[in-house]
């Protein structure tokens, strides 16, 4: 055979592979082929191909595989089992830029799945040869290394410390230059990257924050591209919510107003979602951080912001009130003069979702619970027969049961407006509805013997013939001293109730008292029988 004849039999086979594996490439975009590519074998016949002479060949053989890896947790663990993975970690320091783009994608693909993954990947060596990547000038390459280290970083605090502790060079600093790239695509991953590796615990936060993360992600709080704004707003919360003091870095690095303008005029939703979270973060560690946002005008730019949006979205932005408002009655008022219970009523009213009606209900608990002109407020705006309403609805869960019913003791036991409380005590029916019955009971017990002007009103509104109702059901439903100790807190409960009503009743005429008990129409037909007419 001729040397022509063997280039000739070389150049097809060459050809030949190449269009397989391109083939390959192909097919694998597509979810309904993978079952029968994954059944014909498809991945031992890639293997050998990362290896091949021709480096188009290496590249579309590790990207059929970063596709097939991507479908399912499954063929992930057929790639990392096929032990391509040191073969791909070799490739990335030693070959081109277009075959370090492709295994970046493998190794992406198999470490997004499960934490175990990940770690295969790590126990591999990617590391390093990953953070060397962020070195590339190629763009691409870039990003492809910081997003396959985000997700590894996203599953754990172990694998976050483990790309954390990559130092020559080191892999915090080499993110936060790739966010100071040009490329607006590689400032969106390694923010994305820098707030997976800030998630997890305080150390790997102040790790983050020491390289000079924070300095570099506020100004972008103002860049016109929304997706990178949505990402440093969450790498900005994930680093607050650890400690006061790094929330205080954030504060001092003026991100207000920034922050208040994208709640205010950003038409992105997620952006407003993430900016309010990052507020949430912030105020929740102490009072100061809370006066600064409520200074900056930040309370009033929350209550607009919840109420024109809707669902999850406002989510964020109902606890930061609760948040601030926890903290000082002067805070929780500021949030009342803002009409800030609006938004929160309507969120107990109309949303759908329990947890988002149950964040609700936490921060109306929050702003009454301070003193009686706060709960006064929360009354009168007919909060407290909404929290009662979803509190007695059997379709409530119980962690919403559990919030509704914490709020509203809250602001039961501070209310003294009285005529607010009478409806509530009116309707409060219902074994579901006794808890919220003892406390209004109770308050009424306290309130009226100082307050004679509320007594009259106490009458008309039928409260005091409710009570004389309530002392006969506790009397009738009294458990017998030998039953269980749960019910013995049930035979305490009815004590407490018992001596509530009777501090209630020593407050009116005994003839009042008796004209209203349930019995006494009874009463009086007895002693007519008894009577004896006289001529």
């Amino acid at each position: 055979m001729t040397s022509r004849a063997v280039l000739q039999v070389f150049s097809d086979y060459q050809a030949s592979r190449t269009k397989f594996v391109q083939t390959v490439a192909e097919l694998a975009l597509r979810p309904q082929n993978i079952e029968c590519l994954q059944n014909a074998g498809v991945m031992q016949l890639l293997r050998p191909l990362l290896l091949d002479t021709v480096p188009s060949i290496q590249q579309s053989a590790a990207l059929a595989l970063g596709r097939l890896a991507n479908y399912s947790e499954e063929l992930a663990e057929m790639v990392v089992s096929a032990e391509v993975l040191p073969q791909l970690i070799y490739s990335l320091s030693e070959q081109n830029r277009y075959y370090k783009k492709a295994a970046s994608f493998v190794l992406r693909s198999v470490s997004k799945h499960s934490a175990e993954l990940a770690q295969c990947v790590v126990d591999a060596g990617a590391l390093q040869s990953l953070v060397e990547c962020l070195s590339e000038f190629e763009p691409s390459v870039k990003e492809g290394a910081a997003w396959t280290l985000a997700c590894i970083s996203r599953h754990s605090e172990s694998l976050a410390s483990s790309v954390v502790a990559v130092s020559q060079p080191s892999s915090v600093q080499q993110l936060i230059l790739c966010l100071q790239e040009p490329e607006l695509s590689l400032k969106r991953i390694s923010a994305s990257a820098l707030s997976e590796l800030a998630k997890h615990s305080l150390a790997l936060a102040q790790t983050v924050v020491d390289e000079g993360a924070i300095n570099v992600l506020v100004p972008l709080l103002q860049h016109p591209d929304n997706k990178l704004v949505r990402q440093v707003c969450s790498a900005l919360a994930q680093i607050a919510k650890h400690s006061v003091d790094l929330a205080e870095n954030i504060v001092e690095c003026e991100v207000f107003p920034k922050l208040l303008m994208l709640l205010k005029k950003d038409q992105d939703e997620q952006v407003k979602k993430n900016a309010a979270t990052l507020i949430r973060e912030i105020a929740k560690h102490s009072p100061e951080l809370a006066r600064l946002i409520v200074n900056c005008g930040g309370d009033a730019v929350i209550i607009e912001f919840i109420t024109e949006s809707a669902g999850n979205v406002r989510l964020p932005g109902i606890m930061a009130l609760g948040y601030i408002a926890a903290f000082s009655d002067t805070l929780a008022l500021a949030i009342i003069v803002h009409q800030g219970l609006l938004p929160l009523k309507d969120a107990l009213i109309n949303e759908q979702e329990d947890y988002i009606r149950a964040a609700a209900a936490w921060s109306v608990g929050q702003i009454g619970r301070h003193t009686p002109d706060h709960a006064k407020a929360v009354a009168q705006a007919d909060i407290l027969n909404k929290l009662r309403d979803i509190h007695a609805d059997s379709g409530s869960s119980l962690d919403l049961k559990n919030k509704t019913l914490r709020a509203a003791k809250a602001v039961i036991c501070k209310c003294t407006h009285l005529l607010a409380l009478q409806p509530l005590l009116l309707s409060a029916d219902g074994p579901q509805l006794a808890k919220i019955r003892k406390y209004v009971v109770q308050q009424f017990a306290k309130c009226l013997p100082n307050d004679h002007a509320a007594r009259k009103s106490f009458v008309q509104s039928g409260a005091l013939q409710k009570i004389q109702e309530l002392r006969q059901l506790y009397s009738e439903q009294q458990p017998d001293q030998d039953q269980e100790n749960d019910e013995s807190a049930a035979a305490e409960n009815h004590a407490d109730c018992l001596q509530y009503i009777a501090t209630i009743n020593d407050c009116f005429p005994p003839e009042l008292v008796q004209y209203y008990s349930p019995n006494y129409s009874t009463q009086l037909l007895e002693k007519l029988d008894q009577y004896d007419a006289q001529p």
